[in-house]
């Protein structure tokens, strides 16, 4: 059932996925002005001539992005239709519209009119909620046509730590993206101590690569407890508990992905986009569980 809209789906996601990683190696390579501030245009010019690597980076980037930006636009119409008897589906499909298109929107301005360090840190934040919707829209159309319908049975209290956890990964996201956006990435020497220092402060940019830390451990925390909650109260729950265990695996790889920049000075570029790959991931994954945990269950 919906057999092309799955593999249209899967494609969809490798591309958004693409796109990111993308975006990641823009701001890594600090390719962000290689096309001057024109857009859509790059340097006056649709194709450029005799491009230096920057303009390569970001030009390609633009390239791609708006290609897959149509992809989406196709498979949310597509979804809308096919799936609209699913509650689901509707609402997936406006957000992935939206936030493609916001996606692009701070691309460009970013470009054209210039951006704070906190607005271009939130370009990533929405790259991934972006890929949560185009990833959720995939796993509706392979969910269609089962005989039942994933929808556990939890407590409120679960309900509100999980939502807090899923929140509070999106602030850590954030916290990631202002590091590089400020080119704070290095200012800690070591780990886990921070230039030799246990509590060097929140000022400078050695206070955001704090911050960072600091919020990223307390995340791993979270996601460990909400495993052992899931575990422990609800391991009927199949998807809960393979979700559950898929995101602290996910941010203990994140974790040392994060660590080994720093061990590596930041020079190896495939642990940088690993890492912002992870991340993405991630909150993909939480995105499915809140999805399932907002269904009403089956009575009995």
């Amino acid at each position: 059932m919906h057999k092309r809209l799955k593999i249209y789906g899967i494609l969809s996601s490798i591309g958004l996925l693409i796109v990111l990683l993308q975006g990641a190696l823009v701001t890594k390579t600090g390719s962000g002005e290689g096309c001057g501030a024109t857009w859509p245009l790059c340097f006056g010019e649709v194709i450029p001539v005799n491009p230096a690597i920057e303009t390569i980076i970001e030009y390609s980037h633009r390239i791609v992005s708006g290609l897959v930006g149509v992809m989406i636009i196709i498979l949310a119409i597509w979804s809308w239709k096919q799936l609209k008897h699913v509650r689901e589906a509707k609402f997936m499909s406006i957000t992935a519209v939206v936030m493609i298109i916001f996606q692009g929107l701070l691309g460009a301005g970013a470009v054209v009119f210039g951006q704070s360090k906190a607005i271009l840190a939130l370009h990533f934040g929405i790259s991934a909620m972006s890929l949560a919707s185009v990833v959720l829209l995939m796993i509706l159309a392979f969910e269609d046509g089962k005989p039942y319908r994933i929808a556990p049975k939890v407590s409120t209290a679960y309900k509100t730590f999980f939502f807090f956890v899923i929140t509070y990964c999106y602030v850590v996201i954030y916290t990631g993206a202002y590091v590089k956006h400020t080119e704070s990435t290095l200012a800690c020497a070591g780990f886990p101590l921070c230039n030799g220092q246990l509590f060097p402060g929140f000022v400078g940019p050695m206070g955001v690569q704090f911050l960072h830390r600091v919020a990223a451990t307390l995340l791993v925390v979270l996601l460990f407890i909400l495993m052992l909650w899931t575990i422990s109260r609800y391991k009927n729950e199949v998807v809960l508990v393979w979700t559950s265990i898929i995101a602290f695996f996910l941010v203990i790889l994140q974790m040392i992905s994060g660590i080994s920049v720093i061990f590596t000075q930041n020079e190896l570029l495939s642990i940088g986009l690993m890492h912002a790959l992870i991340i993405s991931i991630l909150f993909a994954n939480l995105t499915y569980m809140a999805m399932v945990l907002l269904r009403r269950p089956y009575k009995g």
